[in-house]
Formats: structure tokens, sequence, C-alpha cells
């Protein structure tokens, strides 16, 4: 039976928020390359890193109950288009100088984190309600900046929502789960790459270029951050893991600011002010409450 480690899942959920919070340079050096093309590559190279990864990393019995479990294979195909179509648009819209309708629509993920949260029995607090109000409202500031229906921020926020609970609730391993998710993606792949011979990495010589060492690290940079997210949502509350995102929008948001020169006005400024102090009021609670347990 699994036994829920708080501290593990706080400390898997900060990594694997944190590199996604930097993932933006990676796509950013890859910028030349079509995002289709990169998540193609993402998941050809996901697979085999996920394999022998799996490999050293052995969970016994694992292939057995999925055999004997086959409705799960269906649970990770879902899970695996979800994350797919997020990946797309999220490197779609990196490239595509939209960081900061990226970084909203990972604003307004926890939002939804809540309300999955919500819907299948967990709790809030007062204080948490308080973070929860405070967090809305800056992502209405958001929402009423951008003076339009922002279906980017939102197909992102959406997509990663319900994948995260679909793994939260699937009775699977973390790292099973992340390769046969990735496997079960590789034909739509190399079917991609045969209706695409003029694509850039279809080219031997494309691979003598200093860029396609950059795709080789798509496998680790996607795999590793979604095991430690995957894992961490195995020992903590839904609602909780998605007031720890905050972390990844807040330093995306911070490098289009800073590193890539996009516009941050007042507005932006009090959404991001107004995520940080439902954070900061949540994080208090949660510290709250491990004490009163200890």
């Amino acid at each position: 039976m699994h036994v829920a480690n708080p501290r593990r899942g706080y400390l898997l959920g900060l990594s694997a928020y944190l590199m996604w919070g930097l993932v933006p340079l990676y796509f950013k050096a890859m910028a030349s390359v079509p995002a289709i093309e990169i998540i193609v590559q993402r998941i050809l190279w996901s697979a085999l890193f996920g394999s022998l990864l799996l490999a050293v990393w052995k969970h016994p019995g694992w292939w057995r109950e999925l055999v004997e479990h086959p409705r799960r294979f269906g649970t990770l195909t879902l899970s695996g288009l979800l994350i797919a179509t997020n990946w797309t648009v999220y490197v779609w819209a990196i490239n595509d100088g939209r960081m900061l309708e990226a970084s909203l629509g990972y604003f307004i993920n926890p939002l939804l984190n809540v309300l999955l949260g919500t819907l299948i029995g967990e709790r809030l607090s007062r204080l948490q309600w308080l973070a929860v109000a405070l967090a809305a409202l800056g992502v209405l500031q958001q929402l009423w900046q951008v003076g339009s229906l922002p279906w980017v921020s939102l197909l992102l926020a959406s997509t990663f929502a319900v994948y995260g609970l679909i793994r939260k609730r699937a009775p699977i391993a973390a790292l099973p789960g992340l390769v046969v998710e990735t496997w079960l993606l590789v034909p739509v792949a190399l079917i991609w790459l045969a209706l695409h011979p003029d694509a850039q990495s279809a080219h031997g010589s494309f691979w003598l270029e200093p860029k396609a060492y950059w795709l080789l690290c798509a496998g680790p940079l996607t795999l590793l951050p979604l095991l430690c997210f995957n894992a961490a949502a195995r020992h903590l509350p839904y609602i909780t893991l998605g007031f720890l995102q905050y972390l990844s929008p807040s330093i995306v948001l911070a490098m289009a600011v800073v590193v890539f020169h996009e516009q941050l006005d007042t507005t932006r400024l009090l959404t991001f002010l107004c995520i940080w102090a439902g954070l900061l009021i949540y994080s208090l609670d949660i510290a709250l409450s491990m004490r009163k347990q200890r």
C-alpha cells in the first residue's frame, strides 16, 4: 500500500516546477526548429531515455500488473495525448513570443487543480480559501488585461490540470506510467516523420549540427520534471500540488520581462503580487498544520 510522505512530496514538487520554470531557455535555443518537430523528437528521445532509466531503476512486477488491468493502457493513452498537446502549445507559445500568455496558463492551472481537488473530496481550510481567493483575483486581473479569451492560456491550463489528476488517480508508479504513456505516442511520432520527409531532423546532415545535441537532451529534460511531478502527486493533496505550481509561471514571467523584454505593466504586476500573497498564506497554513501534527 502506498504511504504518503508530504516532505518528500514538497521536495519533488518544487524540483519539478523549478525545472519547468527554466525550460523556456531550452526552447528559445531551439527556436529555429518548428514546435511540432520538437515535440516529435521529445517523444522519441523521452521513450528511449525513460526505458534506460526504467532498466536501471527497477519496478518489479509493474508490467504484469499493467497487463492484468488492460484498461490502464487506455488511461495512459489519454494522459499521453493530453501532455503531448500541452507540450505542443507551450513550445509554440514560447517560440512565438507569447511567454506571458504561457505563464498565465500556468497561473490559471492551480485554480483548476483546486476545483478538481474539491470535486474528488479534498477540503480547504479558511486560510486556504483566502489564498485561493487572492490567486483568483490575480488571475482575473490578467484576464481583464488580455482583453479577450486567452485560448493559449486556457488550453495549457486545462490540459495539464486534467493530465495531473489522471496521473494522480492512476494506480501505476510514476516512472513506469511515464514510460508507457510515452511509448504509446511513439507510433504517432514516427508516422509524422514518415509524412514529413522534408523535416529538419529527417536529414542526416541535421545531426551534425550543434542544435542536434539540444534535441538529444529533450529526453531527460522532458522526463525528469514529469517524473518528479508524478511522484509528488502521489504524496501531496492535488490542491497543494497546484499551489506549488505557481513557482514555475513566476519564473517564466520573470524571464519574459527581464531576459526577453516582454512588457510588464501595472496590472500584470498586481496579478503577480496577488498570486504570491495567496501562495504565502497557503504555505503558512501548511506549515501550521504540519507543526500541529508533529
